[in-house]
């Protein structure tokens, strides 16, 4: 496949220099790029993080990626930082303070960003309003574009109980950029309920391709990513998975398809 894009996390790239330059720099000369940043906490409550914020700056202009992209997640607090990407209460003060930090990372990159929904696991009794309604108010507020994971749609509504396709219908699709399709693993939580996780570590499900496809028939191809993270399989089995999202774009024109989250 001569014509994909590779993903990377913008972390593990912003070292001076070393292997990950020399590999990113190879990539570069011969597939689009795009930049996934995982760290930023534009969903939380404090001031973002300047110093990160520089070397996200730095990154994206030294490799002047196709596409630009953060999660609308938080995940550091009181100079704690969490490995994990954690949600948010979707109220009118965490909405003006997600469009302050997108508007200070757009302006930092001098650029639009793609901004993430995310997978949850849990959510705020204090939310007053939905997460579609959040999500279009920030790209109506900052210009920013969205990266629709379908997988995260997938998994979020089985854990909360309400349904992907609704999702969908109220999400605002015009302004999304790319999207990620992903693997999903499933445990029971403490109550013994079935909890689906975020895992990106097996085949896409039949469920996903079906979203998948029902979103591409409504806006038409849009470059799509396949995440695959950990247990990673043997590369026809990869190869497989961006040739059915490959054949379903084809299906209503034809774009550039990501091969796999290639992390460096």
């Amino acid at each position: 496949m001569k014509d994909g894009f590779f993903e990377v996390h913008a972390e593990n790239c912003m070292g001076a220099g070393g292997p990950p330059h020399r590999v990113l720099s190879a990539i570069r000369e011969d597939y689009p790029l795009s930049i996934h940043g995982v760290c930023m906490s534009i969903g939380g409550p404090e001031a973002l993080d300047l110093t990160h914020l520089a070397r996200f700056r730095d990154l994206v202009a030294c490799y002047e990626p196709m596409l630009v992209s953060e999660h609308l997640a938080w995940s550091s607090h009181g100079g704690t930082f969490f490995n994990d990407l954690l949600p948010l209460p979707y109220t009118k003060d965490t909405l003006d303070k997600v469009c302050a930090h997108i508007d200070q990372v757009q302006e930092a990159i001098r650029r639009p960003i793609l901004l993430e929904n995310p997978s949850t696991y849990v959510a705020f009794a204090s939310s007053t309003m939905s997460e579609t309604d959040f999500i279009r108010e920030v790209s109506q507020r900052t210009g920013c574009g969205l990266l629709l994971d379908v997988n995260n749609v997938f998994v979020s509504a089985n854990n909360h109980g309400f349904s992907a396709s609704a999702y969908l219908a109220d999400f605002p699709l015009e302004h999304v950029g790319e999207i990620h399709l992903a693997g999903h693993s499933e445990q029971l939580d403490d109550e013994n309920e079935l909890l689906l996780i975020d895992s990106h570590d097996r085949v896409i499900s039949d469920s996903v391709w079906m979203l998948y496809r029902d979103v591409v028939s409504r806006i038409g191809p849009r470059p799509t990513l396949i995440e695959w993270d950990s247990n990673l399989p043997d590369w026809p089995v990869l190869r497989a998975q961006a040739m059915t999202a490959r054949r379903i774009m084809n299906e209503h024109g034809i774009v550039l398809t990501g091969e796999l989250n290639h992390e460096v």
